[in-house]
């Protein structure tokens, strides 16, 4: 199963291994770098299927950090575009997170202390559904009017036809770990009165939404994947009830897989991490509504993502820090496995006998670029 290829509307993964996004902050004014050239290549490069861009900031403000990566205006484009082009040559698909950090924006690196920038050192005033801190030392932000939400709605579908333009074959709207989405989403965060807030219909309003405007933008034939905490891990909480039925909205308007996560709204959460604690929402999420689900967190070796794919929990296994470690995991796996996969032609005098190269490809110009050029002009 790990090294199956899988069809999701007009793309093929090649297998079913699919790199995490990973913050880097390694950018400036949200472009990107060599870094992000050589880190998200090297992956593809390695032989997973699907590689993801780290969160990448649909708004100036929506970022986590001043080096974070951006696609909220134009002149991103080129430089992801040659990532882009880089990743589907090694045979892989590349895939940009879409993301607003919300009441979570404004912060440093987590190598640096403490949290907050303040405005008077160049921070900025985040936003969120409520005028509630994630913690004491972070900014209390701004709650969205109806017209701040719009607002966002938009920059969601701007950046997507931005990703498109660039070359991206799938986005993934981020709507966890306590980001702006999620914290519509979670009572905990959302206190609002109006028809972005109570009721589950309301809370979700703003991810369908933003759906509804990207699948407006993004083609039919590419995937929409949605990133989920599929519960807060604290009582009273977004809890993996309200994420299926969330699943059952998302489906019919053209989500095609839902990334299940967890935690990240309130600091002080009580997580039992341990190897593969999130499958079990894949699990149930994926039996309970049909949708694809991707599993995430603490997945490592070979024999665990195997089964997790075997015993049908999950289509797609997604790993960060272990590519952080491994970056050719799969190339090393599928040999330890006994299966036959190619490898890089430059690389080939370093494989184990009998393995089948991979030729250089040089991939054409996507659908989406010819497409994005036509949505823009309407």
């Amino acid at each position: 199963m790990l090294f199956d290829s899988l069809n999701v509307r007009g793309i093929t993964l090649r297998n079913r291994i699919v790199v995490s996004p990973m913050c880097q902050y390694s950018s400036t004014d949200g472009f990107a770098t060599d870094w992000h050239l050589v880190h998200l290549g090297t992956r593809a490069v390695g032989g997973a299927a699907l590689v993801f861009t780290e969160a990448s900031a649909v708004t100036a403000e929506g970022r986590i950090s001043p080096q974070d990566l951006g696609i909220w205006k134009d002149a991103h484009i080129e430089p992801l575009a040659r990532i882009a082009r880089f990743v589907r040559e090694q045979g892989a698909v590349p895939g940009m997170q879409l993301a607003h950090a919300g009441r979570k924006a404004s912060t440093r690196p987590p190598w640096q202390a403490p949290p907050l920038i303040p405005e008077s050192e160049g921070g900025w005033k985040p936003v969120a559904p409520s005028a509630l801190p994630f913690a004491e030392k972070y900014a209390t932000p701004v709650a969205l009017d109806e017209n701040g939400i719009h607002a966002v709605v938009k920059a969601f579908a701007d950046s997507a036809k931005r990703a498109l333009e660039a070359g991206f074959l799938t986005v993934e709207i981020h709507a966890a770990h306590g980001y702006l989405i999620h914290e519509f989403l979670s009572p905990l965060s959302n206190k609002r009165t109006d028809k972005y807030g109570g009721s589950l219909d309301n809370r979700t309003r703003l991810l369908r939404e933003v759906v509804a405007a990207i699948r407006r933008v993004w083609p039919e034939n590419y995937p929409l994947f949605v990133r989920i905490s599929a519960t807060d891990w604290m009582d009273q909480g977004w809890n993996i009830d309200q994420s299926i039925e969330l699943a059952r909205q998302l489906g019919p308007l053209g989500v095609d897989v839902i990334d299940c996560s967890s935690g990240g709204t309130v600091p002080g959460a009580q997580i039992p991490i341990a190897p593969g604690y999130q499958v079990p929402f894949a699990a149930e999420i994926k039996r309970e509504t049909g949708l694809l689900t991707a599993a995430v967190g603490m997945i490592t070796n070979p024999a665990q993502a195997d089964t997790i794919l075997r015993e049908g929990q999950a289509d797609l296994v997604e790993m960060a820090r272990e590519f952080l470690r491994l970056p050719y995991w799969p190339l090393h796996v599928a040999h330890d496995l006994g299966f036959s996969v190619s490898w890089p032609v430059q690389y080939l005098r370093a494989a184990p006998d009998g393995t089948p190269s991979r030729e250089p490809l040089h991939a054409p110009e996507p659908v989406s670029v010819a497409f994005a050029r036509n949505t823009a002009a309407k």
